[in-house]
């Protein structure tokens, strides 16, 4: 009885909201006013087009400092991350075994040199007794061999003398290029063979970025210059590269990009590309991640509009222009690209255009609406907080100005029967227009159901509520009636 009593209850409340409603309505003129809606008119520009890509910091040149000779290390002449210039001192090998080759060399030569002198004074004296006859011309043939093969073993005895030499050079390992060393490989004290590593020089001024880009975009850009449609670079060198790090903040430097690979990555399916940077201050370290922006290129009469004006139905893209009685016309456009926080129109579209921004969602097709220009909305927004900020500072001052006298406890405040009745005919008024609007959103979803599409308008996927504001709303109406049992 209780529960049937409760149904009874809510009907009449119905009726009597309903009845309200009507009689609100009619006395408006039967139809409600126009909803008020945010207009841009399009303006055609040109708009810098920005690409942005995630990278990784390279040395230019990173060069792995080896023994060339072997030996016992005996000195390491640098700090371990320190700044050396070329030429730079960086390790001492025992040169004792070198220096013993280059004088056993420097004896070698003086051993071939003094061969060849007697080979020449042999051939001097048989040439002499072969011209007077006293001599056979072989006997002069042999002693020109002699002092060839003399001079063969002299030219011979200085290679090995050079090469003694540039072990003992070796035993000295200088820096072959500028740049950062890392940490040291070998201790002192340890026996070294050929080839060994001593440590890394990477070169951090300049440095290079690396980063890749999708086949189907840079396939895109180029199609987009080629056709004229983007301006201001002909190449990828001429695109500047600006740098942010992993906090929002930009390097102080810019770059260029120097390499592009002309094949595609059969794995990742992307480009390889190279920008080159100036790194004075070392703030750029080989294996940081960074984000590149290109810019350089601009999209010549581009009409941009904000992302909350875009909307999508059955029919595909389209936003909500208005005619010059300020009636809501849909307007299927194709979106060029997306920005930060805008779109870019390529179809669709023209000079003078008026096209609803904001409050899409109470806009119908062929339905008016009450235009608003955004500059005057942002006015508007702008002087109302500015006077709530002027009236705050007053009201804190004078928190007694305007403020009603507290009742006594023993007087009561009489009710006015009539401020109740007008109080609660305004509540019937309200839920009969809430409860008109259920019906016609109800209405238009049971039409969508019956011939596969509705005249109301769609929605972005961002004003539809979510999971956890329907759980919201139902424990409110279990709170709201359990309170009221």
């Amino acid at each position: 009885m209780r529960g049937l009593n409760l149904i009874l209850r809510m009907t009449a409340c119905v009726g009597v909201s309903l009845a309200a409603a009507s009689a609100a309505f009619a006395q408006a003129g039967g139809t409600p006013p126009p909803p008020a809606v945010t207009v841009q008119t399009v303006k055609t520009k040109n708009l810098p087009v920005t690409y942005e890509y995630a990278g990784r910091v390279a040395s230019s040149r990173e060069v792995e400092v080896r023994a060339r000779v072997g030996g016992i290390l005996l000195e390491r002449n640098f700090d371990e991350g320190s700044r050396v210039e070329a030429g730079t001192l960086l390790f001492h090998i025992d040169p004792a075994t070198y220096e013993a080759q280059v004088a056993l060399a420097r004896a070698q030569v003086l051993q071939a040199q003094a061969q060849l002198g007697q080979a020449k004074r042999t051939e001097a004296r048989a040439r002499q007794l072969a011209q007077s006859g006293a001599s056979s011309q072989a006997t002069l043939e042999d002693a020109v061999s002699s002092r060839e093969l003399a001079e063969a073993q002299v030219a011979a005895a200085e290679a090995q003398l050079q090469t003694a030499t540039l072990s003992l050079d070796y035993a000295t390992v200088e820096a072959p290029v500028a740049g950062v060393t890392s940490l040291e490989q070998v201790p002192e004290g340890s026996l070294l063979s050929t080839g060994d590593l001593l440590t890394r020089i990477s070169r951090l001024d300049p440095v290079y970025v690396n980063f890749s880009a999708a086949d189907r975009e840079a396939a895109s850009i180029r199609e987009l210059v080629e056709s004229g449609q983007l301006q201001g670079a002909s190449s990828p060198s001429d695109l500047t590269v600006t740098l942010m790090f992993g906090d929002g903040e930009t390097y102080g430097e810019t770059g260029t990009i120097d390499f592009t690979s002309t094949t595609i990555d059969s794995q990742t399916g992307t480009i390889l590309s190279r920008a080159v940077l100036p790194n004075p201050e070392s703030r750029l370290l080989p294996g940081q991640f960074v984000r590149l922006q290109l810019e350089g290129l601009s999209i010549e009469n581009a009409i941009e509009l904000p992302t909350e004006a875009l909307m999508q139905g059955p029919q595909g893209t389209f936003v909500y222009t208005l005619n010059d009685e300020n009636l809501a016309e849909v307007r299927p456009v194709v979106v060029g690209r997306e920005l930060d926080g805008s779109i870019v129109i390529s179809e669709g579209l023209a000079d003078g255009d008026k096209v609803v921004i904001k409050g899409v969602v109470k806009v119908r097709p062929g339905a008016p609406v009450d235009p608003q220009p955004a500059a005057a909305n942002a006015d508007a927004a702008g002087s109302e907080s500015d006077a709530q900020a002027t009236d705050a500072p007053a009201a804190e001052a004078d928190p007694a100005v305007d403020a009603p006298e507290p009742a006594a406890a023993d007087e009561p405040a009489a009710a006015d029967p009539a401020n109740e009745a007008d109080g609660e005919q305004q509540g019937a008024i309200e839920r009969a227009v809430d409860a008109a609007n259920d019906k016609v959103v109800a209405d238009a979803g049971s039409t969508s159901g019956e011939t596969g599409r509705t005249d109301a308008p769609p929605v972005p996927l961002t004003a539809l509520p979510d999971g956890a504001d329907a759980r919201r709303a139902t424990s409110d109406g279990d709170a709201s009636a359990e309170s009221a049992r």
